[in-house]
């Protein structure tokens, strides 16, 4: 057998391998060293194939995918700087639980560090952020392929969440026309090729026990935190606290509906504190918390118990609270520990935020970026999803608006980089094919403007609003020198997306009053199944600064008045 046929026996045992594992969606960029990986992957019916010229945009289109789906996704590309592109895609894989494989192809051995192009050293490229790294050898005949389904078999296994890095080197030639679709080698597998069964399986079962001071605790005060968790658990977990009659601070990706909204604005509050610091046990459903306030309460706060609850392993509290860790979903949790019938303790707070909710609405009755966040909820699709940028943008929802309980909330909020938002919400849509709207920041959207060409691909109405406020406006919130501020930090850049639209072949509106905005919306829910670009010109500071305004007057706010 030629070494160019070989080499695709080698992928297709690998690719076949992964499919046992939930694999279906599989984005590939274009490359030569890959080339045995790729005409594998297209090859196999069970696989959906995705492509992208820019590998950065083509592992957070993966990521994204993995997000809405929760299956792993797997991304090809050749070796070199391509295998570099994906390591943003991969961090925020490992900090958010998503389950990504990337497969990179590599030169052989004997092309490393010997001045050979496109060859860089690509095992343990990405360090620690990997949860599974499987540097494979150049396929040989003489390593059996049941070697090499067991081997994937037991990463696959391991990979409870975050990346696997695969690096699959291949030797030339690459090419050939002598494909043969069945061999020896791979005949060893025997009726595994009629199976859809791993070759080596494992069987995860996780104890969930209920904690043996539950009954006496759920009748002390206590306060729920919801970080970034899931749709079904955000409903779960705001019927759980409100059973308890435990107060629910919601952070924007909770998907709990927020019952005490505009918590970021109201927690600074000396009543506030007053009343929450008298909470005996606090439990924080999920992590990577959004709102300021809500992590200085969180890291300040001393209840006698601390409890974390996310299925992501690690302490995953700032704080580092004297407490427990539980390495469990929501549901598994919520389902051994139910909640008993108990009165509200922390009677103010609902008072309070509805008070601070009105207010809100008050004070952003002009068209900007804090009013869009606030009334963001009349913007979203009936039977749809919402991706949120990171940066300002995030922050001003989080403290203004309320969101639908259980309405799909998606974002990058691990790392928190603005580098790849297009490209993961472009899979949020690819992955679900349900109406999406996507709201991020300007500079968030120059970063990734490649990936606007992801979002030609649609299944149904598809919204991407860009707040351009001509810079990275959060940075105007720092106490840094104005000149510094301006030079260094908020980047002015006076550009628009109007002929980035037209570029890729997209919808363009720019709406400068809330009617024609929400006009515009309505339109594209009810309309073909398209992208529409709309961008918001708005005020440069006047977002960041409502939110200092709203915070300083909440905080010195007397609600018992």
């Amino acid at each position: 057998m030629s070494n160019s046929s070989f080499n695709r026996q080698w992928a297709k045992v690998i690719l076949e391998t992964l499919t046992r594992h939930g694999l279906r969606h599989i984005c590939i960029a274009p490359g030569s060293r890959s080339t045995p990986l790729t005409l594998a992957a297209a090859a196999n019916h069970k696989l959906i194939c995705h492509t992208h010229f820019d590998e950065r945009g083509l592992g957070h289109l993966a990521l994204g995918l993995a997000k809405a789906t929760q299956q792993p996704v797997a991304v090809i590309v050749t070796s070199g700087t391509a295998v570099a592109n994906l390591y943003p895609a991969l961090i925020e894989a490992g900090l958010t639980g998503e389950r990504v494989i990337f497969l990179t192809a590599d030169r052989p051995p004997e092309l490393i560090n010997c001045g050979a192009n496109q060859a860089i050293r690509q095992q343990g490229i990405f360090a620690s952020h990997p949860s599974e790294t499987l540097s494979l050898p150049r396929p040989t005949a003489d390593i059996s392929a049941r070697w090499l389904v067991s081997t994937l078999d037991n990463a696959m296994n391991n990979l409870v969440h975050g990346a696997l890095h695969v690096n699959c080197p291949f030797a030339e030639p690459l090419y050939g026309d002598d494909i043969e679709h069945d061999t020896p080698w791979t005949q060893a597998l025997g009726k595994w090729w009629q199976s859809d069964k791993p070759w080596l399986q494992e069987t995860l079962s996780p104890s969930v026990t209920t904690h043996p001071q539950w009954d006496r605790l759920r009748q002390k005060k206590g306060v729920v935190i919801a970080g970034r968790i899931s749709a079904k658990e955000g409903i779960a977990v705001a019927k759980w606290a409100s059973k308890l009659g435990w107060p629910l601070l919601g952070d924007v990706l909770s998907q709990t509906g927020q019952p005490l909204p505009c918590a970021d604005l109201w927690l600074n509050n000396p009543q506030v504190k007053a009343e929450l610091n008298q909470a005996e046990i606090v439990i924080q459903f999920g992590s990577s918390l959004t709102g300021k306030r809500l992590l200085q309460w969180q890291a300040n706060c001393s209840p006698q118990m601390y409890w974390v609850i996310d299925a992501i392993p690690g302490r995953l509290d700032p704080g580092h609270h004297q407490g427990e860790k539980f390495t469990l979903s929501p549901s598994q949790w919520l389902t051994a520990h139910p909640a008993i019938d108990n009165l509200p303790w922390a009677l103010s707070l609902s008072h309070i935020a509805t008070q601070t909710y009105q207010h809100v609405t008050e004070v952003t009755d002009y068209f900007g970026e804090a009013q869009v966040a606030h009334q963001l909820d009349h913007l979203l699709p009936h039977n749809g999803q919402l991706f949120v940028g990171n940066s300002l943008i995030v922050r001003l929802i989080d403290a203004f608006a309320q969101l639908p309980q259980g309405y799909p909330v998606m974002s990058n909020r691990g790392a928190s980089g603005i580098d790849g938002l297009l490209s993961t919400s472009a899979g949020v849509h690819r992955a679900t094919q349900k109406p999406t709207l996507t709201i991020l920041g300007d500079l968030s959207a120059l970063y990734d403007l490649n990936s606007l060409a992801l979002h030609q691909q649609v299944y149904a109405p598809n919204v991407v609003i860009i707040v351009n406020n001509n810079g990275g406006q959060i940075f105007s919130m720092l106490p840094t020198p104005m000149a510094e501020r301006e030079s260094f930090y908020c980047m002015h850049h006076a550009l628009n997306f109007k002929h980035a639209a037209d570029m890729f072949g997209l919808d363009y509106v720019a709406p400068n009053c809330w009617d024609d905005l929400f006009t515009t919306v309505t339109a594209c829910w009810q309309g073909e199944a398209k992208t529409t670009l709309i961008e918001l010109i708005v005020n440069e500071t006047e977002g960041a600064e409502t939110l200092n305004q709203l915070v300083k007057q909440v905080t010195a706010y007397d609600f018992s008045l």
